[in-house]
């Protein structure tokens, strides 16, 4: 609005200097004819003036009132805007809290991990705590595996030789031994050695030492008329059994003709399986057993019942002929009584009066 008044006084102003120009230099006359048509036309200017001054007001009316709405509506969305960007924020706090906890949960497990992992390994490290450790997971797959009454841990034998674990095999078959056995040095010294001459020490130590187990179970653990012809040697690492089985064929051939069996815990929970359904199949076929000798009798108790059965229907047959026979004598009596009185009526009938009774 101040611009649109300060043109307009510039616009009077020019038109003021313009008539003191005219005055200057036209004639009287002229003067007053031209001051009067240039009055006309600054009055008019002046309303036009006015008009498109009222006009800009109005358009800057206008203009602010749509600046005001648009100010307000960007407002209103920022408000909202920022708004959801808070929630938004603090549901994204939230989730990072649930996963920085599940983090720490993890991490700590991580450190236990860890710590059992150094446990294990000092554990390892020691051979008498090795053994134990392997006889421990033998026994918890054999109770997995087997009902209670078909092993026992540590069963000294006949010849004074404890075993880690016998199962009684049925059709008395003998019981079959299985020992835990870990040779992790010469396993160790295989996965550390560089050179070839390292490689072919391990390889005679990790020979040496599975040779010697196989050799002890053989002598100890098969007793002829007492266990099972062969005998199995548990070894507690998947890692172990795969390295004997890939690269040192001869030794478990060996074993072999040795009636050793070697096992790892996922060729040995099979193992343990099967003899479970043999198990299983021994009694089942015992049952049936028992079962065709109580059908035996059982059918002998249903001959005699048909024996029995025959003999009352032989009786009943008899006895039927006798109701026949005396509902026959008791039908004749009936008939000669029924004539009997005939006889008596037609006598009293013929006879002749007395004398004096009509």
């Amino acid at each position: 609005m101040e611009i649109a008044l300060l043109g307009a006084a510039l616009v009077v102003a020019a038109a003021i200097i313009a008539v003191a120009l005219i005055f200057r230099r036209g004639t009287a006359a002229e003067e007053a004819g031209s001051v009067g048509k240039l009055g006309d036309q600054i009055t008019q200017l002046v309303g036009r003036l006015d008009q498109l001054s009222e006009g800009q007001v109005r358009s800057q009316g206008e203009l602010q009132k749509a600046v005001n709405d648009r100010l307000d509506k960007l407002s209103t969305r920022m408000n909202q805007s920022l708004a959801e960007q808070t929630t938004k924020t603090g549901e994204n706090l939230t989730k990072l809290q649930e996963r920085l906890a599940v983090i720490d949960a993890a991490q700590k497990n991580i450190t236990e991990l860890s710590g059992q992992v150094v446990g294990l390994q000092d554990i390892l490290s020691n051979k008498q705590s090795r053994g134990a450790f392997g006889e421990i997971q033998l026994e918890a797959m054999v109770r997995d595996a087997l009902p209670p009454s078909a092993y026992a841990f540590q069963h000294t034998l006949s010849n004074g030789k404890r075993a880690d674990c016998i199962i009684h095999m049925p059709k008395g078959q003998g019981g079959l031994v299985i020992d835990a056995k870990f040779p992790l040095e010469g396993y160790r010294a295989l996965e550390a050695a560089k050179t070839k001459e390292e490689v072919v020490a391990a390889q005679r130590l990790f020979q040496q030492s599975t040779r010697k187990h196989i050799s002890d179970i053989a002598a100890r653990y098969i007793i002829e008329g007492e266990t099972a012809g062969s005998a199995m040697m548990f070894l507690p690492s998947e890692a172990v059994y795969g390295e004997l089985h890939a690269k040192f064929e001869g030794l478990v051939q060996e074993s072999l003709n040795a009636r050793v069996y070697i096992v790892s815990p996922n060729t040995l929970m099979a193992t343990l399986q099967t003899i479970r359904a043999v198990m299983r199949d021994v009694e089942m076929q015992e049952q049936a057993h028992l079962i065709q000798g109580e059908v035996g009798r059982m059918a002998g108790d249903v001959d005699r019942l048909v024996k029995r059965v025959d003999n009352l229907s032989k009786h009943f047959n008899l006895a039927e002929k006798d109701i026949r026979e005396i509902t026959t004598s008791a039908e004749k009596v009936a008939r000669r009584a029924e004539a009997i009185t005939e006889v008596r009526l037609e006598d009293a009938e013929s006879k002749p009066a007395l004398p004096g009774t009509e």
